[in-house]
């Protein structure tokens, strides 16, 4: 949503501050440079990138129009199963886990949270751990490294599509400038006839290069740094995970384990502890009766 309005200011302030000074609004509708500057560094895009990519970027961009990936009760929903999982381990052992990892969506533990297992890259991440938990041949200090490692696998992957999105944008003013090349040659073109469309001519070429920086730093850079910060923050709901399968590993009890999990989310999305104690009763309670 704050994609939609800041683009809205943009537009509102560039062309208001633009009419505001006696401009002239048509001025600016210059079909065939919006042509050259878009159509060539949609052209670049497509040759720097491989179409999972291009697809991934499309999509990227779309989803920021619907808000972050997890959402505060994503993070309770999520603390919730790991405890559910610590429980059970701490009850059965780590192979009373085998039959919920090797199937989640069958697993009474994992479809307790329908959101989550929709997240398939998340679920396979956290079952893929416990797998190696119920093998019992790693340890915390040998696990930690294997997961960080994994994690910034993860992040450089989802983070492609942004820095692809951030290179098309530094793009912008040079193809900017390439349309008004080409303006200034269709205007020294006519210096030896008809001159009266010189100056026409000229502020189209100038309005090139205006339409090349305000598309770079303006909508498709920020769009850009938007994807990246939204990878950013979905990717705490694995550092969660791993988090607490670190705790649980070093021998910490289900609810420490969590807690440890439940501080290494954000502000914004982390629940308090009061509310997540109280999630937790709410839901013992629930399975009592």
């Amino acid at each position: 949503m704050m994609a939609v309005v800041g683009t809205l200011v943009v537009l509102v302030c560039v062309t208001g501050g633009y009419l505001l000074s006696h401009g002239h609004l048509l001025a600016l509708w210059q079909p065939y440079e919006l042509l050259i500057i878009g159509g060539g560094a949609m052209g670049a895009f497509l040759i720097a990138n491989p179409a999972s990519i291009v697809k991934q970027s499309f999509a990227g961009a779309l989803g920021l129009v619907k808000g972050p990936t997890y959402k505060q009760q994503d993070y309770v929903d999520l603390l919730s199963l790991l405890y559910d999982i610590f429980s059970v381990a701490r009850k059965e052992g780590l192979l009373g886990l085998e039959q919920h990892i090797e199937d989640p969506q069958a697993s009474p533990i994992f479809s307790a949270y329908p959101r989550l297992v929709r997240e398939h890259h998340l679920i396979e991440f956290l079952t893929d751990c416990l797998r190696l938990m119920v093998s019992g041949s790693m340890n915390a200090h040998e696990l930690e490294p294997l997961l960080d490692f994994e994690l910034e696998t993860h992040h450089r992957e989802a983070e492609a599509p942004s820095m692809a999105v951030a290179k098309a944008a530094d793009a912008l003013p040079g193809f900017g400038i390439v349309a008004a090349v080409l303006g200034i040659v269709t205007t020294m073109s006519q210096l030896t006839g008809d001159t009266s469309q010189i100056g026409e001519h000229i502020a189209g070429a100038l309005v090139g290069t205006f339409l090349g920086i305000l598309l770079c730093y303006g909508f498709i850079g920020p769009l850009g740094s938007a994807m990246e910060n939204r990878v950013q923050e979905d990717s705490r709901a694995f550092e969660c995970v791993k988090v607490a399968l670190i705790a649980n590993l070093r021998g910490y009890n289900p609810k420490v384990a969590v807690e440890f999990a439940r501080k290494s989310l954000s502000a914004q999305a982390r629940p308090s502890f009061s509310d997540f104690e109280a999630h937790l009763k709410d839901g013992r309670a629930g399975a009592t009766r």
